[in-house]
């Protein structure tokens, strides 16, 4: 069989797999239709101020360890880790915000001091959650989706009344307090969908958060990157920008024999994409792809989002490094991303302040400000819409912080649905893949190999196991083994 593969974009997802194939001894080039490597994780830099454009929070640590640990490597070997404390801080309202500390026991005080008796309650569903995670994130994660009796264990059959449960239901049995819940809610939203449609099973996510704590990858997440590049390279995997993939070709047998890459055709047997699933298949011809229009639109996406990346000629105070701005309707934000789509009335939204724990993203003096409005995907994006949501949540945040940053804006860059399209070939500009709901749960989820095509498989948010940096890491092993496997 051929040793040779080429791996089509260069997301988490495409630099796991490509690192994992290299060491059993295959020949790697990974295609990036942009300039820099990264996928979604990029950079942007301007006059002294650097942003991580994508991905921004680093969890379940763990994972990443496990991934350096499988070539003899640690994460300390390519970037150094800070715990953050707070881990983040959550607005209520104006004048009402809370710091969630990197130490259990304070969260445990933080939630008995707004109710009373809750930090008992808080204590069991952490255990339940300690104890999916290590069910979850140590085993389960870990399989291919290739068949339903992957989740047959007997640590998942305890567990089945979990499945048929949600975040929601289990998170307001015990806990009355409005702010509580929506703390303890928060964690799923990274699995992209609303906490009433995601099984309980999935609170493995408040042990990610509570027991495991947020980090920061000095320098940022890009650094991330450059290390798993850097791994890389040292396997020999060949890397090649400003590559992008027009066509899949297959043969009569429906088999692949090479890709046209600008243009320009190249002989290959042997395709891996870690660049958007249902982009993937429009490369395609017609009578060999898996999946129509019909069933993407069918699929239950995670939201896309409205950014933006501002430099503050002064430093923001009442903040922390995360801030969340839960002081308006959770509900009908959440309807207006997934049951009724359209731009929302009242958004939460989310900033990022790396400035106040990294140094080096902002000039002395000054702030790096990462906003992000999660979004319907596929909406209607104009530049228009970006302006009036960029002065609607400036507004809302100089009222809650009380402090005025408009004034002290240098300079603003948004990113949007059509950049999600543009940029990363997104089906409908979303920005964090297929939600984890009960029906889009591993074999549910579009699958890791090809059942058209002879020799092409898939890796990414889009397929198994799903949404998240550190899903991706796992997503590019066990595409690796399916592939070294299946080629023996």
């Amino acid at each position: 069989m051929s040793k040779n593969i080429y791996i089509i974009g260069s997301g988490f997802s495409s630099l796991s797999a490509s690192c994992y194939l290299a060491k059993a001894g295959y020949h790697v080039t990974v295609l990036e239709k942009n300039d820099t490597l990264g996928g979604r994780a990029r950079q942007f830099k301007k006059d002294g101020f650097t942003f991580d454009i994508g991905p921004s929070w680093y969890w379940m640590p763990d994972v990443f360890e496990r991934f350096f640990n499988d070539f003899g490597k640690k994460s300390s070997d390519f970037y150094i880790l800070d715990k953050l404390n707070p881990g983040y801080e959550v607005y209520f309202g104006k004048d009402s915000s809370v710091k969630i500390s990197s130490k259990l026991e304070e969260i445990y005080q933080l939630f008995e001091n707004e109710e009373k008796g809750s930090s008992k309650h808080l204590k069991a569903f952490l255990n339940s959650a300690k104890s999916n995670y290590d069910t979850a994130i140590k085993d389960l994660v870990y399989r291919p989706g290739i068949s339903p009796l992957e989740l047959v264990t007997t640590k998942t059959v305890a567990r089945v009344s979990q499945f048929f449960s949600t975040i929601s239901k289990q998170v307001r049995k015990n806990i009355k307090s409005q702010k509580l819940i929506k703390i303890l809610e928060f964690p799923v939203l990274f699995l992209g969908a609303k906490p009433s449609d995601t099984p309980a099973f999935y609170n493995f996510m408040n042990y990610a958060d509570f027991g495991l704590g947020t980090w920061h990858p000095r320098g940022g997440m890009y650094n991330v990157v450059k290390g798993m590049v850097s791994l890389a390279e040292s396997l020999d995997v060949v890397f090649k920008t400003n590559a992008n993939v027009d066509k899949i070709e297959t043969d009569a047998s429906n088999a692949i024999i090479g890709l046209t890459v600008n243009g320009e055709k190249i002989k290959t047997s042997l395709v891996l994409s870690g660049a958007d699933y249902h982009h993937t298949e429009t490369l395609l011809d017609k009578n060999v792809k898996q999946y129509s229009e019909k069933y993407w639109s069918k699929k239950t996406f995670a939201p896309s989002s409205l950014l933006f990346y501002i430099g503050f000629d002064k430093k923001i105070k009442n903040v922390s490094h995360h801030t969340l701005f839960f002081d308006t309707d959770f509900n009908l934000h959440a309807e207006e991303i997934y049951d009724h789509p359209k731009w929302p009335t009242d958004p939460l939204f989310y900033a990022n302040f790396t400035s106040i724990t990294d140094k080096t993203s902002a000039p002395d003096g000054k702030e790096a400000g990462f906003f992000l409005i999660p979004l319907a995907p596929g909406i209607e994006d104009t530049e228009a819409l970006r302006e009036k949501y960029f002065h609607k949540i400036l507004d809302r945040f100089e009222k809650l912080t009380n402090q005025e940053v408009k004034k002290h804006v240098l300079f603003s860059k948004s990113f949007c649905v059509k950049d999600f399209k543009k940029e990363y070939n997104s089906y409908k500009g979303n920005a964090y893949g297929m939600a984890n709901t009960l029906l889009q749960t591993a074999f549910l989820r579009p699958n890791l190999k090809s059942s058209k095509v002879k020799n092409l498989y898939f890796t990414g948010q889009l397929t198994v196991p799903g949404p998240g940096v550190p899903p991706a890491l796992i997503s590019g092993k066990i595409v690796s083994e399916l592939i070294i496997k299946n080629q023996k």
